[in-house]
């Protein structure tokens, strides 16, 4: 069966939101931003038809978690991401997801702030250092006998 997904290839598969859905998965739910699917194929089956579906497409990252597989879009893609569940034995859960504002405005003010806490701690270390720098170099002066 794996053979016969791989040379039908994504060309012959339906897709959600430009993502490509496996064939033969059974839809749990579908709404207009998320699809999830269940599908009798072993995780590494999956994996493999999704990387081969995917391949050559610029911005994709793969992550292999303990307890799934999580496919990312880092590009202009209408879906975010494609997780792909390593259930016990034949049992497979795919989850597409729809990309939204909110993970793309969230992820841009969580670098917007780091970039000030790093700020805010470099310049309260440099004026901690300066304070302390300014009072050994004013005992220094003040130890010196007056005419050396």
């Amino acid at each position: 069966m794996l053979l016969w997904l791989l040379l039908s290839g994504p060309s012959g598969a339906e897709d959600f939101l430009g993502a490509p859905v496996i064939p033969g998965a059974m839809p749990l739910i579908k709404t207009d931003a998320r699809l999830e699917l269940q599908t009798n194929l072993r995780h590494d089956e999956v994996v493999r038809f999704y990387k081969e579906a995917l391949k050559g497409l610029p911005d994709i990252r793969y992550r292999e978690w303990k307890e799934a597989t999580y496919i990312e879009d880092d590009g202009k893609k209408p879906w975010h991401s494609i997780t792909i569940s390593k259930g016990a034995g034949s049992q497979t859960t795919v989850i597409i997801v729809k990309d939204n504002w909110t993970w793309i405005i969230g992820t841009l003010l969580l670098r917007f702030v780091g970039v000030f806490v790093v700020l805010m701690v470099l310049f309260i270390g440099l004026a901690v250092s300066g304070k302390i720098i300014s009072r050994v170099v004013k005992r220094m002066a003040a130890d010196e006998p007056p005419g050396s």
